[in-house]
């Protein structure tokens, strides 16, 4: 896979793309902090990121198929380096506010809904069905090992040069990316489309899901992780700020141990996961992650809460590369870009469990926030078992 030139390109373009989101969502989450002294703003501005999923996920998901997909992608890196751009000037002129975060934060969460059905489809057409999970498992792991570098290179920028420094460096990474998104070679057939053919196939896409019971419990899965699991990042810095009494530089650290567990697990995954794994894997890695989050809350200092990410980012990697692959393998090549917004459109749950998360945390605390909303989630899971128990049938 990596012999082929336009994997290496899309893979390249995945990298940095979510180095620079971790990157700002770290420094977005200290920004505002310091700013507004609020745990509520700093989970808004990674719900705002969000809630694009679930209001254009399906509707991104009906027209990749109907576009060349290379230059949506093209599109995609574009308008997130002029969100960057627009942002960094506003910090050199002293004018930034948290509002501009926010709605930057929207922009770029169109972008991130816009990665399942262009960049990973494409990913699987350039390396084929068979070599979708190594793929994955590739993509996943090097996009973790992101959350070790974003995260730890905006802490230090943020010390050393405020969010000014941090925001040109994302201006210059999605120059990079963008710069690679050209280069790709590859391109998809393409067919004629109105807006009545586009609200077919999304209405298509569901009714698949709704027929298979792969799918439906492949997608339950998805949405207790991102309601009750992946919202806990947003408390990383006020956590990390609050509990364990850090500054900038040891926030970032601190938060890129989740990075460099899952570019571990990932790895382990591309090496040693076989079919018959898939499924333990996607539903055994949920449950570890929500017991590890409330462990993470918990804990009275660095290193323990260290450990805890460390092996959040493990168990969160078995989570997404089995994720992408069983959708990936479950749906008809002809219907998987409608498929992925389907699934973008669960991962667009998560601006429930933040908001949740984010009242509850301004109410009690974060830490106490955060170890319930785990333990809400063990809950949920163990009440969905009728349904996930069919992911390994068929």
């Amino acid at each position: 896979m990596l012999a082929s030139p336009d994997f290496r390109l899309l893979w390249l373009v995945g990298n940095v793309v979510f180095a620079v989101r971790w990157l700002e969502m770290l420094v977005v989450g200290v920004f505002v902090y310091q700013h507004t002294g609020s745990a509520f703003a700093v989970a808004l501005m990674t719900l705002l990121r969000m809630l694009p999923m679930a209001l254009f996920g399906a509707v991104i998901g009906a027209v990749a198929e109907r576009v060349e997909r290379r230059n949506a992608l093209i599109g995609v890196v574009l308008a997130m380096l002029a969100t960057s751009l627009g942002l960094a000037a506003l910090a050199y002129a002293g004018s930034l506010a948290v509002w501009h975060l926010a709605v930057a934060s929207f922009c770029n969460g169109i972008a991130w809904a816009a990665d399942n059905p262009v960049r990973r489809v494409m990913i699987g057409e350039v390396v084929g069905p068979e070599r979708m999970g190594p793929a994955m498992s590739i993509d996943v792991g090097a996009n973790n090992a992101s959350r070790m570098v974003g995260p730890t290179i905006g802490g230090l920028l943020l010390a050393g040069s405020g969010i000014s420094g941090a925001l040109t460096v994302s201006v210059v990474c999605y120059a990079i990316a963008l710069v690679a998104a050209i280069r790709v070679r590859h391109r998809n057939s393409l067919g004629s489309a109105g807006m009545g053919t586009v609200l077919t196939r999304m209405v298509e896409g569901f009714v698949l899901v709704r027929r298979d019971p792969r799918l439906i419990a492949t997608l339950t899965v998805t949405v207790i992780y991102n309601v009750f699991g992946w919202p806990f990042i947003a408390m990383i810095p006020v956590i990390g700020q609050d509990n364990l009494h850090l500054g900038a530089t040891g926030i970032g650290i601190l938060a890129s141990m989740d990075g460099l567990g899952a570019f571990c697990g990932a790895i382990a995954i591309a090496l040693y996961a076989k079919p018959v794994h898939y499924a333990r894997l996607y539903v055994g890695g949920v449950a570890a992650y929500l017991v590890l989050i409330i462990v993470f809350a918990l804990v009275p200092n660095v290193p323990l809460a260290g450990a805890a990410l460390l092996l959040t980012g493990v168990s969160g990697a078995a989570f997404s590369v089995m994720q992408a692959t069983l959708i990936y393998l479950a749906a008809p090549a002809e219907m998987r870009s409608r498929l992925y917004g389907v699934l973008s459109v669960c991962i667009g749950s998560g601006p429930i469990g933040f908001l949740g998360l984010g009242m509850l945390a301004h109410s009690i605390g974060a830490s106490s926030a955060t170890a319930i909303t785990g333990g809400l989630g063990l809950l949920a899971l163990a009440a969905c078992w009728p349904w996930w128990r069919r992911i390994g049938t068929g």
